[in-house]
């Protein structure tokens, strides 16, 4: 039944995406993060829904005679760009190169519809549909996995959905750290209480059912973004008062043997996860040390490890965006990525600025400020995971560059209207002058 009704919607989206492009944004970006189809047992589990939706998209830009897409050429999009160009020069001279074309082709897919959402988002409710997408496709996991949390006393994890980005426990964590600030940016824009009352629970289920992964880096990354988020929210006295009275209240809930996983964190030299990952961070290290290029995508193997890790035999992935980046594309690439990020925070930081004194531009400040604090959760938890293609933090730097493209736009008019009033009292106080009596 799963599999007829995630079909059903898919195919009647199509006559609608060709009218308005925007929606095959919608789609393609619920197909993607939440993978609905991944919940059914039949044929839908391994229909191409992404690439259909990503055709009628593409087509429906190209056909559509009333407006012209165009990719904005921003500093965020110029490095990004270049980010993709770098990834396929380093697939060219990968250690594997035979077998990196298909990590290559989806990671190729992931950044060109980046692009596309890129060109896509030109008004403010583009951008908050994308939001509202994300939200409810990671945060529909998150409310049934706190729910499942609270059902099982905390006693058994919290898991993703099979075959995703996000199924591991420590990746669906993540995905809800960054998840619950753009919950928040909504919360603020909900008239209905009850709307508001869903929302602010869903928050907290999300939380919980992050608490409830057993992730240490998702803990850490949790605890970096309840103290941004407080920081940049509005009602720091009632926000601080919740947090008070939830984290604590949360903290007791969970189980005796929650509170052993995270002690591990101190006592890292003892735990085989940690020194694994340790030990994989030192293959990427020499890795690029010795390859300015890196490795490629396919670096997890055994002749590799025995030639570049401290310890040959103890294979792990890389467990670290930095790491990831750096070993798979060597320190051009980690520059690239780094600046990258960089760029997408200076730009939510242009646009808090320019719109402190703009009412009508409140909104713009709120969602940069929630924007980042979403990237801050994927930097900080980021350095645990394997997760540099992750889809949804490139989203969110779509959307930060679509705000300030608006934000220029809205402010231009104003400019340009002060600069003319600037001229009328010029051009007024020199013909006053004019006409003075000669004294």
């Amino acid at each position: 039944m799963r599999d007829v009704i995630v079909t059903l919607l898919v195919f009647a989206s199509l006559p609608y995406i060709f009218k308005r492009p925007s929606l095959g944004m919608v789609m393609w970006i619920w197909i993607s993060v939440m993978n609905p189809h991944t919940q059914g047992w039949g044929f839908a589990r391994d229909f191409p829904f992404a690439a259909i939706i990503a055709v009628v998209t593409a087509a429906a830009m190209i056909t559509n005679s009333r407006r012209h897409y165009r990719l904005p050429l921003t500093p965020v999009t110029a490095t990004f760009i270049l980010f993709i160009c770098w990834m396929c020069v380093t697939s060219v001279f990968a250690m594997h190169p035979e077998e990196v074309w298909t990590q290559l082709v989806k990671v190729i897919k992931i950044t060109g519809m980046t692009l596309i959402v890129l060109m896509l988002l030109r008004k403010r409710i583009h951008i908050e549909w994308m939001i509202w997408t994300i939200v409810v496709s990671i945060g529909y996991y998150g409310t049934k996995g706190g729910i499942f949390t609270i059902r099982s006393g905390g006693q058994y994890r919290v898991w993703g959905p099979v075959g995703t980005f996000i199924d591991g426990n420590n990746e669906i964590a993540l995905a809800l750290v960054m998840t619950i600030p753009l919950m928040y940016y909504l919360y603020g824009l909900i008239a209905n209480k009850w709307g508001r009352r869903a929302m602010a629970a869903s928050m907290l289920l999300c939380a919980l059912a992050s608490l409830g992964s057993y992730s240490r880096g998702a803990a850490i990354a949790m605890s970096a973004m309840l103290l941004f988020l407080w920081l940049k929210g509005k009602n720091k006295l009632s926000f601080g008062v919740i947090i008070l009275c939830c984290v604590p209240f949360a903290l007791l809930f969970m189980p005796e043997q929650w509170h052993s996983r995270i002690d591990t964190i101190n006592e890292y030299e003892q735990d085989a996860s940690a020194m694994g990952r340790i030990n994989a961070w030192h293959m990427a290290y020499n890795l690029a040390n010795d390859r300015p290029l890196g490795g490629g995508f396919i670096i997890y193997e055994a002749d590799v490890f025995e030639k570049y890790a401290p310890v040959p035999h103890d294979i792990h992935a890389a467990h670290s965006i930095y790491f990831q980046v750096l070993g798979e594309h060597g320190w051009a690439g980690l520059a690239i990525y780094l600046v990258l990020g960089c760029l997408t925070w200076r730009t939510g930081t242009w646009i808090i600025r320019h719109t402190a004194l703009r009412k009508d531009l409140a909104w713009a400040s709120d969602l940069a400020k929630m924007l980042q604090v979403s990237l801050l959760g994927f930097m900080v938890g980021g350095a645990f995971l394997s997760l540099a293609y992750f889809d949804v933090p490139y989203y969110l730097m779509a959307g930060m560059v679509a705000v300030r493209l608006i934000v220029e736009r809205e402010k231009a008019p104003v400019a340009d209207a002060q600069q003319r009033a600037a001229v009328a009292e010029s051009n007024r106080e020199i013909e006053e002058m004019q006409h003075e009596p000669l004294r």
